[in-house]
């Protein structure tokens, strides 16, 4: 009896293992030896390109400021949507592709994929993407887990909902209380190489109250930093992925 319960407890060890093991990408020591293990996976596309790129919208409060200095600066980015803020205001989500740009998944709650089951996982994919496509009439290319935590149920379904999975290279740190635009262009800049994705964040449903208010300031001079290293920015769909 002892050997047959080490054994089940030995196979549930290993399936547990299976389901996690991609969120080891998500340690941030790692991120760079995931960014050479798995580039395209990572956000490494063509050396003249920076992929811009912004999770949890859309807000209604928020999201339509990031689309007007958009426009302002002729360029384009993508929008990983949450199903639930979209469900709030499927009419934005129209607009954000009406205005060009290309939308994306990050799930329809935004919560980790670890702590959900295969089928849980699937059924919030699932979800998040039918009301994309309900809402913009276009079927989302990318997908990026929450927490850039993914799991092997994660990256199975969305495969299979024809997304490709994506993280990024640099991150701004904007959902932090306390972030300024200094303190974002600084982050994103400290390790933004030709190739890169940047993450940034367009609401501040899962970050700290208004911390989008320093995103929106530090997006101007990222767009000049790009511009003078030569560097094109626009959605990932252009990243040469």
């Amino acid at each position: 009896m002892n050997r047959v319960v080490k054994t089940a407890a030995g196979i549930a060890g290993g399936l547990a293992l299976a389901h996690a093991a991609p969120a080891l990408t998500s340690i941030q020591p790692l991120e760079p030896l995931r960014t050479k293990l798995f580039p395209q996976y990572g956000g490494q596309g063509a050396e003249n390109h920076i992929a811009l790129s912004f999770d949890d919208g859309p807000d209604p409060i928020s999201t339509p400021r990031f689309l007007r200095l958009l426009e302002k600066r002729e360029v384009k980015a993508t929008f990983f949507l949450l199903g639930f803020m979209l469900e709030r205001d499927p009419g934005l989500g129209k607009e954000i592709v009406a205005a060009g740009h290309e939308i994306a998944v990050h799930g329809y709650l935004h919560r980790p994929m670890v702590v959900r089951t295969p089928r849980a996982t699937r059924d919030d994919l699932t979800r998040a993407r039918d009301l994309v496509v309900e809402a913009t009439g276009v079927a989302p290319r990318w997908y990026r887990p929450p927490y850039g935590i993914a799991t092997t149920a994660a990256l199975t379904s969305a495969r299979s909902l024809g997304m490709t999975p994506i993280l990024w290279t640099s991150w701004g740190a904007d959902w932090r209380a306390g972030a300024t635009g200094t303190s974002v262009y600084q982050t994103v800049t400290r390790n933004l190489r030709g190739g890169g994705t940047i993450l940034l964040h367009d609401s501040d449903c899962t970050s700290a109250p208004a911390s989008w208010t320093a995103t929106l300031a530090a997006l101007p001079r990222l767009l000049d930093h790009c511009e003078e290293q030569g560097w094109s920015v626009g959605p990932v769909g252009e990243h040469g992925i």
